[in-house]
């Protein structure tokens, strides 16, 4: 049964992977492979409580996409009523330098409040505006790609790998900005330095006026469409100290946050006249936009590998790892290094699997209490883990979602970003890991 399970999973990972090849939406292999995973436990492990255990699993699963379509139908809410354009009509200078750092910051931090996919978007959307030349776009678009990923890695709701790990315990607000902040910043500040010093191979150092041809949607007005990035920005920052407050899970706080903005939009569309009702973006229409593909994508994924954790088989590599490894920094710097090759979510599902968020009773019985004490929570391998997870995947361009939506947009060639973006982004990766490490040694 167990080598069954095992097999099914690795095809259908390789389907993942290859989906562009089999032409086959990794959606439905996903789902897929969640069906037919759990139908052999079902029938072969002779569990009486499979029900029950796939309902759990099902709940703390439904728990992250809750959360993930409010998150979604937010940042969806704000780039339709123009809120983006805003912060991109500020960027005016003429230098190259300068603009590079310019779109590495911004980049940093809206992907530590928005996903690193939106940012990507906006910030390649915005280079086409600026740069023509083709290889120089891949350059910018590369390092914005490293700082996409590196800004989404400190902040509890900027990636999924750190939605997930939040969400379910294993590191909390306060810990995972304040330890990572600064290795996060680290990965991107050498990369973009290096990259400033390599920009002389262009023949310009200026470039031309930055032309803003995006105008606001029809109806939307410059204070409402202000409006609307303000509310929505607040309302997911609003969410890590909603749970703090109350003790409730994210979702609750996400939806809380969304429920606001629809309340928001309807009183202001209420009042809007002289304009056709389809022309307003009421959040019932954005609705129809959330891409679902994805959703579904993140329940079969995360639902396969909650089977192989039921099958034990997760606890068997924890073991495995424990005995033959057990040093942390390998076994995460590892998985950050597979997460540029394999999606990071399953990898970091996996490990969550493999390692309970282990108690003070967990610890105390172990034969090695100091190595577990790095999976308690906010204990340092679920910091690292969430590091490697999220910065590993600018390693290759197919590594994230930011650097497949980049590729997409500017056609950027696999080959061309691997010999020239991917040393970069290693040694921003190495050395945040080295920051991770003397934090360590100081704080912990």
């Amino acid at each position: 049964m167990t080598l069954s399970m095992i097999t099914i999973f690795v095809l259908g990972y390789a389907c993942i992977a290859l989906e562009h090849k089999i032409k086959t939406d990794k959606a439905s292999t996903a789902l897929f492979m969640f069906g037919l995973i759990w139908s052999v436990y079902a029938l072969f492990s002779n569990n009486e409580n499979c029900n029950t255990e796939l309902l759990e699993h099902l709940g703390s699963t439904c728990e992250t996409l809750v959360f993930l379509i409010g998150a979604m139908t937010i940042v969806e809410l704000i780039d339709t009523h123009g809120g983006f354009h805003i912060i991109t009509e500020h960027i005016t200078t003429h230098n190259k330098n300068r603009l590079l750092w310019i779109l590495a910051i911004i980049t940093f931090f809206m992907s530590a409040v928005l996903d690193n996919m939106t940012t990507t978007i906006i910030m390649v959307m915005m280079l086409r505006r600026i740069i023509s030349n083709a290889k120089e776009r891949w350059f910018f678009a590369g390092v914005i790609i490293i700082a996409a990923n590196s800004g989404g890695a400190w902040s509890p709701i900027g990636d999924i790998t750190t939605i997930m790990l939040w969400m379910r315990g294993n590191v909390t607000t306060p810990s995972i900005i304040g330890f990572l902040i600064i290795p996060c910043l680290v990965s991107l500040i050498i990369p973009a330095y290096i990259a400033e010093k390599q920009l002389k191979k262009f023949k310009s150092s200026t470039i031309s006026s930055v032309q803003h041809t995006t105008s606001l949607p029809k109806g939307v007005s410059k204070s409402f469409s202000r409006g609307i990035l303000f509310a929505g920005i607040a309302g997911l920052l609003f969410v890590p100290i909603f749970k703090s407050i109350t003790g409730l899970p994210p979702y609750v706080g996400i939806m809380f946050s969304l429920g606001c903005l629809w309340i928001f939009t309807e009183f202001v569309y209420g009042r809007k006249h002289g304009f056709e009702e389809s022309a307003k973006n009421r959040v019932s229409k954005i609705l129809r936009r959330i891409d679902m593909p994805t959703i579904l994508f993140f329940l079969g994924i995360l639902m396969s590998v909650a089977g192989l954790q039921s099958a034990g088989v997760l606890g068997d590599m924890a073991d495995f790892l424990d005995k033959n490894v057990h040093e942390i920094f390998s076994i995460a710097s590892v998985v950050g290094i597979l997460s540029s090759i394999v999606d990071n979510v399953p990898l970091v599902a996996a490990c969550m699997g493999m390692y309970p968020v282990a108690d003070p009773a967990t610890i105390a019985a172990s034969v090695d209490p100091a190595y577990m004490q790095a999976f308690m929570q906010d204990g340092l391998f679920w910091l690292l883990l969430t590091y490697c997870a999220g910065v590993g995947g600018s390693l290759l361009i197919i590594g994230s979602a930011a650097g497949v939506v980049a590729m997409g947009l500017e056609k950027i060639d696999f080959t061309w970003y691997l010999k020239n973006i991917t040393s970069l982004a290693f040694i921003g990766y190495a050395a945040g890991i080295f920051i991770i490490y003397l934090e360590s040694l100081l704080l912990m």
